[in-house]
């Protein structure tokens, strides 16, 4: 019964702790040029790297360019076992779907099943089955043109240890937000041999970028290694942090999802804006020791 306890007090932390905790910087950090932005020239390698100075080895068993008609339940799960999404929008997996070759969120795909209460609307939700440490992960993403942010990151939360990698968290959909670009990084707990955190913190970056988001698909990217963590767009390096922290193995997530401070909270006359996926992929480099956990 204690063990249960523990449990349920747990994951009832890891709720509150997602729903509070994603703020979004109020001034720009620096603006991003593209003017400079390279050109894909294979698949094989990531978009900001095609000549693969980093030696990296694409892991096609983890990565999913979602060419099946449905989501490939040996890699992901479509429901979140702790975190019911942000109020007032409930992850249900009806809203997650493969069209035309993409991977694709929706609104309100539960059809007339009532939701759990303080919660009005439905989105969707992904998570790998398989754990990363270190390595770079890839998305082709279309942003939703609809008030709901739309999420690309890394996470893994134990009673012991949770920390997080925002790559993609943005959204085009609301006025105002067209052309913000942002990222960010939490540690919320951690064990005594991994920095001791008792308390959360955060560092997030807010950037300018000269193109509506949502227009059409752009690549987000992200390198992490024991040393740093980079964020790219298009190719483009935008924001490198040092790794003091991020040692842990994590899930690869998408979902879209409301947030109040982003402006994002439901609005009925726009239910059918689509987040859609043309792949995810993952590699791993030679000159990192990296993990898999499946």
């Amino acid at each position: 019964m204690r063990f249960v306890f523990i449990i349920l007090l747990f994951l009832g932390f890891n709720s509150q702790s997602f729903a509070q905790l994603t703020v979004p910087k109020k001034f720009y950090t620096d603006s991003i040029s593209f003017d400079n932005a390279p050109k894909r020239l294979n698949d094989k390698y990531p978009l900001s790297d095609q000549k693969n100075s980093g030696k990296w080895k694409k892991n096609k068993k983890f990565s999913d360019e979602f060419r099946d008609t449905k989501l490939n339940t040996k890699r992901w799960q479509d429901f979140s076992r702790g975190w019911k999404g942000r109020q007032p929008t409930y992850f249900d997996g009806r809203n997650v779907t493969i069209e035309d070759g993409k991977l694709t969120f929706k609104i309100n795909q539960h059809g007339d099943d009532p939701l759990p209460e303080e919660y009005t609307h439905s989105s969707g939700y992904i998570r790998s089955k398989t754990q990363f440490k270190y390595g770079y992960f890839e998305a082709k993403i279309k942003a939703m043109d609809a008030p709901w942010v739309t999420c690309f990151w890394l996470t893994n939360g134990t009673p012991t240890w949770w920390t997080e990698i925002d790559i993609c968290e943005n959204a085009p959909g609301v006025a105002g937000n067209e052309h913000d670009l942002n990222s960010n990084i939490h540690v919320f707990r951690s064990p005594k041999d991994q920095g001791d955190v008792k308390k959360h913190f955060s560092r997030n970056g807010k950037y300018y970028i000269p193109f509506d988001l949502k227009q059409d698909y752009h690549v987000w990217g992200c390198e992490w290694n024991e040393k740093v963590i980079r964020w790219y767009l298009d190719g483009v390096l935008f924001r490198e942090a040092e790794n003091t922290h991020w040692h842990q193995p994590l899930h690869i997530i998408l979902n879209n999802e409301s947030n109040k401070w982003f402006g994002c909270l439901p609005d009925d006359n726009r239910l059918d804006g689509k987040y859609q996926v043309e792949y995810v992929r993952v590699w791993q480099s030679k000159q990192v020791e990296s993990e898999v956990i499946q």
